[in-house]
C-alpha cells in the first residue's frame, strides 16, 4: 500500500513515497539502507516525522522509517537505538534515578534525531550529556562509533550529521548522573513553575512534570485533537548574527560561538506576525500557532506549497523589519520557501 507523508509526518502534508520500508531493528535498518544503495535508488531515512516536511510531489525513491527500540542502562551510561521515542527515553531515565535529560521532556521525535539537530530546551542541549553516536557510513559501508568531539557540535543546532545523508544514526550513548536533583535551573518560566530561584536545582521528576506542563500549554506536544500541534514545532531556526541590528536592540540575546543568537519567535512577533496570524493569508489553511509565533500549523487540508508560501511570507516580513533572513529548523525535502513559486 502506498504511503503518503501527510500520514507519516506531524505537519500532515506531503505526497507519496514510491517505496516504504519499516526497520524494527538496527540490523534491519542497515540492511534496508545497503539494499537501497546497492540498487542505486534515492533514499530517505526518517524517524517519527516531527521535523520533516516533504513536497506535494512526494519522494521518488525508498523511504526507510527507523523503528528500532532498544534501551540499555549500565550505571549512569544509557544506550538507546535511533528509533526509540525520545520522550519514552527521558521517562525511563527519570524512573531509573538518572538526571540530565529531564529538561528535554516532551520533545517530539526519536533518539536518532537528537544528535543531528543537537536538540535543546530549557537550557539543556543533547551535546551536554551525549557520549557517542554509532553511525553507518553509506560511502564506506562501515559502522563506526563517534565520540562526542567528532560530532561537530558548536553553533546553535549544528552537527556533523545535519547537512549530509552520508551517515545514518543507529544508536546514541549518553552519560548521565545518578541523582534525583537536576542541573541548576535558569529559564524564568521553569523557575516560576518550580517555585525556585535561578541557579537552584529541583527534583528531576518535578522538572519533568513542569516541562511537560509548559510544553503542553505552548502546543509543543503532539495532540491529534489540537491543530496548534500539527506542525514541526519551531519552524524557523533562531538566527545567529555577527552584529545585532539596531531595530532588534530590544530582543533577548544569547551567546553563540559564531556571534549572538536571537529568538526567531521574538523577531516574527515584532515584525507584525502575532500568534494565530494567517487566517486571512491564502486559504487560511496554514497559520502561526495561537500559542506562540514560532510554530507554523496546518489547520487541516493544507498542502506543502501553502506551507512554503506562508513561510516565505513570514520570512520576508522579518527581513524587511530587521534585515535578518530566517532559515528552516526543520528538514525540507523536495520543497523550499526560497523558490520563486513559493514566494509569490
Amino acid at each position: 500500500m502506498a504511503r503518503h507523508f501527510s500520514e507519516l509526518t506531524t505537519m500532515r502534508v506531503g505526497g507519496p513515497t514510491r517505496e516504504f520500508v519499516e526497520a524494527p531493528t538496527t540490523e534491519e535498518l542497515v540492511e534496508a539502507v545497503r539494499a537501497a544503495d546497492a540498487r542505486g535508488v534515492r533514499l530517505l531515512v526518517m524517524g517519527g516525522g516531527s521535523n520533516l516536511v516533504v513536497g506535494d510531489g512526494g519522494w521518488d525513491g525508498v523511504t526507510v522509517q527507523v523503528r528500532s527500540n532498544g534501551i540499555d542502562i549500565d550505571g549512569a551510561t544509557v544506550r538507546a537505538d535511533a528509533g526509540v521515542d525520545w520522550d519514552r527515553l527521558v521517562a525511563v531515565t527519570v524512573e531509573h534515578g538518572l538526571a540530565g535529560l529531564e529538561p528535554l521532556s516532551g520533545v517530539p521525535g526519536t533518539v536518532g534525531g537528537t544528535p543531528v539537530q543537537n536538540v535543546g530546551a530549557f537550557g539543556t542541549v543533547t551535546s551536554d550529556v551525549l557520549a557517542s553516536v554509532t553511525v553507518y557510513d553509506r560511502r564506506t559501508g562501515a559502522t563506526q562509533e563517534w565520540p562526542r568531539e567528532r560530532c561537530g557540535f558548536g553553533s546553535h543546532r549544528q552537527s556533523a550529521f545535519k547537512h549530509t545523508d552520508r551517515y545514518v544514526v543507529l544508536r546514541v550513548t549518553y552519560e548521565l548522573r545518578r541523582s534525583d536533583r537536576s542541573v541548576p535551573m535558569t529559564f524564568e518560566s521553569l523557575l516560576s513553575r518550580l517555585g525556585i530561584r535561578a541557579g537552584e536545582t529541583a527534583d528531576v521528576a518535578d522538572v519533568r512534570r513542569a516541562v511537560l506542563e509548559l510544553r503542553r500549554e505552548r502546543g509543543s506536544i503532539v495532540d491529534p485533537a489540537d491543530t496548534d500541534t500539527w506542525g514541526v514545532g519551531s519552524f524557523f531556526i533562531n538566527p545567529v548574527v555577527a552584529n545585532v541590528p539596531k531595530a532588534a536592540e530590544a530582543s533577548p540575546r544569547y551567546p553563540d560561538p559564531l556571534g549572538t543568537k536571537l529568538p526567531a519567535g521574538w523577531l516574527i512577533q515584532h515584525a507584525g506576525f502575532p500568534p494565530g496570524y494567517g487566517a486571512e493569508f491564502g486559504s487560511g489553511a496554514v497559520t502561526l500557532s495561537s500559542k506562540h509565533a514560532l510554530a507554523l500549523c496546518n489547520r487541516g487540508g493544507a498542502t506543502t506549497l501553502e506551507v512554503m508560501r506562508f513561510a516565505a511570507h513570514i520570512r520576508a516580513g522579518v527581513h524587511a523589519r530587521f534585515g535578518i533572513l530566517l532559515g528552516p529548523e526543520c528538514h525540507l525535502v523536495n520543497c523550499s520557501f526560497d523558490d520563486e513559486l513559493a514566494a509569490r
